[in-house]
């Protein structure tokens, strides 16, 4: 079977359009982790948090889980993330586990607090609050809708 020239280039063309989209895709997803000092939060649960889940302060990446195991003594998911040394958090900040959407990605969200004093390299923060589980959510909304209203079931 015969190729003509054009064929070939337009499969080279191909090629470099798809290179060129993986480049872009790369560079614009913020996939890189971020170099900082370390700081370390307790949850009762983070369910959806992993190794290299970002670290957001009012929706921009700053950071990025970097470990997480349970606290043999008080059973808690102690979550160890990176957070960028240009960004100091002050003392009384907070993290909450987040969601993008319903069905999207979790991760943990800063809110800074308003004290003088900041978290040290390998401090923690104290006030955090954990992830939700929709499931028992819509559970508990579907239950409370079908309740029997105080008619007869058998009419």
């Amino acid at each position: 079977m015969r190729r003509s020239p054009i064929e070939t280039l337009v499969g080279a063309l191909v090629v470099a359009v798809a290179a060129l989209f993986f480049v872009f895709a790369y560079n614009t997803a913020q996939v890189k982790t971020v170099e900082g000092y370390a700081v370390s939060a307790k949850f009762d649960r983070i369910d959806g948090i992993q190794r290299g889940s970002d670290v957001r302060m009012s929706g921009i990446k700053i950071g990025t889980v970097l470990d997480h195991r349970i606290d043999p003594e008080t059973y808690l998911a102690v979550v160890t993330m990176s957070i960028d040394s240009d960004i100091k958090l002050p003392l009384d900040s907070s993290v909450a586990i987040t969601s993008d959407g319903l069905l999207g990605d979790k991760y943990l969200s800063l809110t800074p607090g308003g004290d003088d004093e900041t978290i040290p390299d390998e401090g923690e923060i104290e006030i955090t609050q954990g992830a939700i589980d929709l499931t028992s959510l819509l559970g508990q909304l579907i239950f409370s809708q079908t309740g029997n209203e105080g008619g007869d079931a058998t009419r």
